[in-house]
Parts: structure tokens; sequence; C-alpha cells
């Protein structure tokens, strides 16, 4: 029987993929770090019987409309705003995602990103490269300070709630805002559900950690940035176009809030001369909220299992629904 032909669209490590080869029919982009570009993305979708695609890459009608061959998706990624998730399945397309394997990652890099900001530590690290390390004086570099203070988590989802569990760990007052309640949560983290004009006026710290939707596009736009405290910060982990950079930087610049820590921008990667880089209370980091060793592969193999079960007629682990 053929092997289902299956393309990945950034080059994967061998010893995650070799094993996989038994099963499947893989081809890879060469390159590591390049993305593959968009002609030669369309001309092997057309062929394949399954995609592994990165959170960069297109998955759009264009592309769906133009092969007959591909019968399912699997994004190295839990954020699916790539794909036509729509579209594919009026095409009878799996769309799979690697929620979960990455959660307590990314909640670890979202609460050392709030501590970053917080207490200035990249400023503080470039202070003392830079040879500008001289007499003690009692406000150098003073920070806010993390414990029993506030954040405010807007999208309480499963990384949501593994920042909740951070924050609960420094005695702070959890509140969240989200489209339903969770419960489970409020009782178990003492977490308190708010209306999210409040959660914005009463948080130390207000964290995004919102999917990119119509209704989340620009969600933190400058009213939102106006009604924080003058000492809030703000951080973003999720989707950087829920914000609305241009707000954020005015924000910022008239001390409308006192920081911001950022993983994610509208469009990646930003250039050097990005507005946002040149303000010393902002915490820029290049989108690598899962970037660890171990996650990155648990990733890697999530999707390459959906892969093989799909193929195999068994149910994926991860379907986007």
């Amino acid at each position: 029987m053929q092997k289902p032909y299956v393309f990945i669209t950034r080059a994967l490590p061998e010893a995650v993929v070799g094993p996989y080869r038994k099963y499947l029919n893989i081809e890879m982009w060469p390159e590591e770090e390049e993305p593959v570009p968009r002609e030669v993305l369309l001309e092997k979708s057309v062929q394949a019987d399954g995609l592994l695609t990165m959170l960069t890459d297109s998955i759009d009608q264009e592309l769906l409309e133009k092969t007959n061959t591909l019968d399912i998706v699997a994004n190295l990624a839990v954020g699916y705003d790539n794909i036509d998730v729509t579209y594919a399945k009026e095409k009878k397309i799996a769309v799979t995602n690697t929620p979960d394997v990455l959660t307590d990652t990314t909640a670890d890099l979202t609460f050392g990103l709030l501590m970053a900001a917080a207490r200035r530590i990249v400023e503080a690290s470039e202070f003392v490269k830079k040879g500008e390390w001289g007499p003690w004086s009692p406000l150098l570099l003073a920070g806010s300070d993390i414990h029993h203070k506030t954040i405010g988590i807007v999208g309480m989802g499963r990384i949501g709630e593994a920042v909740a569990k951070r924050a609960k760990g420094f005695d702070m007052n959890i509140l969240y805002h989200n489209r339903s309640r969770n419960k489970e949560t409020e009782e178990k983290l003492e977490a308190s559900f708010t209306e999210f004009d409040e959660l914005i006026e009463q948080s130390d710290f207000i964290v995004s950690m919102v999917p990119l939707t119509p209704e989340t596009h620009h969600m933190f736009d400058q009213a939102t940035f106006q009604r924080m405290n003058s000492d809030a910060i703000f951080i973003n982990a999720s989707r950087g176009a829920v914000v609305d950079e241009q707000s954020l930087y005015e924000a910022l610049v008239n001390k409308e809030i006192a920081g911001a820590g950022l993983d994610v921008f509208e469009k990646e990667p930003i250039g050097s001369d990005h507005p946002l880089l040149q303000l010393n209370q902002v915490v820029c980091l290049p989108h690598i909220g899962s970037a660890t060793r171990e996650t990155r592969v648990n990733m890697m193999e999530l999707c390459l299992d959906n892969l093989c079960r799909f193929f195999n007629g068994k149910n994926v682990l991860t379907p986007v629904k």
C-alpha cells in the first residue's frame, strides 16, 4: 500500500521525523529558519495528502481551492488563525493543532515576561553590560513589586489558567475575563470573574491570553489603555493583532501605563526600528512562548502522531473543532 505523501513546511530534526517515515512519505522544506515560499507551498499542497504547517504559513482559501488530494493539515501551534478552518471543513479537510503540550512552557514564559517587565531585568542587564553601573542609589532601576498585586488575565483557557496558578504562588489577587466563566478555576485558584472594563481598571498587571478572532482584533486599543492605572504593566503572549500597537506606544510615551512585556507583534518579525523597541520600559521577545527543546519536540511528535492516526483511520488526538 502506498504511503500518504506529507509535506512539512520547515526543516524539523531528522531524529524526530525519521521514525515516522515508516508510515508516511515525508518531504520537508530544507530550511529551518527560512519560510517555504508561497509558490512552493502551493505546488506541494496540490500533490500532498497531508501538510504539517507552521503558524507563519497561510493555509487560505486560495490554497485549499487548488488541491483535490489534501485530507489533513496539522498545525505546529495552538493557534490556527493562519488556516481558513471554515473553508477546510467545507472541503472535508481535517485540521489539528498542538494544545496542552505547550501550556506550562508558555505560562512559564508569560510569567517570566511579567517579572522581567516589572523588575526591569533586561534594562538592568544592559545597564551593567554598557558599564553604566556606578555608585549605589536608593531608587536605582527600581521596578514594581509582583507579590500581593492584582493580576488581570484576559482569556482563561489552558494557558491563562496556568498563568493564574503561577500568580497564586506570588500571593497575587487574581481577576480574569473570559467568554464564559471557569468556575473550577475560580474555586481552585480563588480567581474572580470580572467584566473587561473593571478588570482593566483594577489590575496592576494585565495579561492578554486571548485567541485572535474578529472580536478580539485590536481589543487593546487607545480607550483600553487610557482606562488602565498609570503604574499598570501590560503583557501580551497571545497574538500580536489583539493590540493596537500605535495606541500602546502612545500610552507608554504619555505615561498612561508604566510598562509592557511583549512576545508577539502584529506583523512578525519586527525590525530593529520598531517604535516599541525604542522604549526602555518595554521588554520585547521574538515569539518564543513555547520555545523549549522539550516542548517543541513534543509539538512536532503530536503533529506527526495526528497525521499517522488520521491515515490509519483513527481519531486524531487534537482536532480543531
